[in-house]
């Protein structure tokens, strides 16, 4: 196809030389219109031009309606930049808590107060009326370690012959002493024993072993606070073996309480520690050295220090000895009969072992007289 076919004489110099041929057949113009029309600029033949355009729209409005839901759930192709969340401000640090006393203190003061009341007013007017209470409060507590045992452990220690057997037990502690208390505990083991024959042989082994303990671990021991009373300052000697035990326990928590770090037996009591192991002994020591020198006949200060270190040694072990119990029973306290307190073995845990050791060391320091 040569230049001709353009229709025209061609320009000088475009394609060549002109062509001196004839003009083919066409449509004619002149040049003067020739040279005014201007050539149109080349653009790319997209036979699918059209249908493009529809794609391009149809994408568009899926494109919004994607931002719409990324604004929603986050971004849905990659070359949209998702927005940054808000930054979210870190929690208020709470103000540390103070610590809580694990009880009601004001029930646990009340009840407190009052027993000690009690005591002090049965102590001072007629012993025979103490040795009644220590009477009331053993049957009580031998009720709450047989129940307890039976409702764990299906342990059915016989009750009655405990109950008699222990009240006898304190009343002949206190008449005829430490011979009449060990043959009472001997009749009470052997009432123990007869008594669960009356009932089917299952478990007889471990009802009247059970019996046996309850009736040492409870009217045995109390048996000693009696015998205490006998002597003229028994009195002095009885409310001295109180206050020390009341002191080392109050020391123990106090300190405890506020300092306490050092686990002392986390297995078996996890609340106690060494700090207030070591406040319990300090306490009672003080204390044993004002009490045995200014309330007990011959008794000096250096006895004291003696006598409180013991009474704090024993107390803190029958914390313990009775928190092991209540840990194998899987109970927080072995009655309700006390608000504030537990149950009335829960107030005898720490006296009933100390007995024993303050009557032995009175006896010691000052005589049996």
């Amino acid at each position: 196809m040569n230049d001709s076919s353009w229709g025209g004489p061609p320009r000088a110099g475009f394609w060549g030389p002109p062509d001196q041929g004839p003009a083919p057949a066409g449509p004619a113009y002149d040049e003067h219109d020739a040279q005014q029309t201007r050539p149109m600029p080349i653009v790319p033949d997209f036979p699918d031009a059209g249908r493009d355009a529809e794609d391009r729209n149809d994408r568009d409005q899926n494109d919004d309606r994607d931002r719409g839901a990324a604004r929603l759930s986050g971004p849905l192709f990659r070359d949209e930049i998702p927005q940054e969340p808000m930054p979210i401000p870190p929690p208020a640090s709470e103000p540390p808590q103070k610590k809580r006393a694990g009880r009601d203190l004001r029930a646990a003061i009340g009840v407190g107060i009052g027993l000690g009341a009690v005591i002090v007013a049965s102590l001072f007017i007629v012993k025979a009326v103490f040795v009644g209470v220590i009477a009331v409060a053993v049957v009580v507590g031998l009720w709450e370690l047989t129940s307890r045992l039976e409702e764990r452990k299906q342990i059915k220690a016989p009750l009655v012959p405990l109950a008699v057997g222990g009240a006898a037990m304190v009343v002949a502690g206190y008449v005829r002493g430490a011979e009449g208390a060990w043959v009472a505990m001997a009749l009470t083991a052997l009432a123990v024993l007869v008594w669960r024959m009356t009932e089917p042989p299952e478990g007889y082994l471990k009802d009247v072993t059970a019996g046996v303990f309850a009736a040492f671990y409870v009217p045995f021991l109390a048996t000693f606070v009696a015998m205490m009373l006998t002597a003229d300052d028994g009195p002095q000697r009885v409310l001295t073996f109180l206050v020390l035990t009341v002191v080392s326990d109050t020391g123990a928590y106090a300190v405890g309480w506020r300092f306490g770090k050092h686990k002392l037996a986390p297995r078996i009591s996890p609340g106690k520690t060494r700090e207030g192991l070591v406040g319990a002994v300090t306490f009672a020591m003080v204390a044993g050295a004002l009490l045995m020198e200014f309330v007990i006949d011959d008794g000096t200060w250096w006895q004291g220090l003696l006598l409180g270190f013991a009474v704090a040694a024993s107390a803190t072990l029958g914390d313990l000895g009775e928190s092991m119990i209540k840990r194998d029973l899987g109970i927080k306290d072995m009655g309700t009969l006390l608000p504030g307190h537990g149950g009335i073995m829960d107030r005898l845990d720490s006296l009933l072992p100390t007995a024993p050791v303050v009557w032995l060391l009175m006896v010691i320091f000052v005589g049996s007289g």
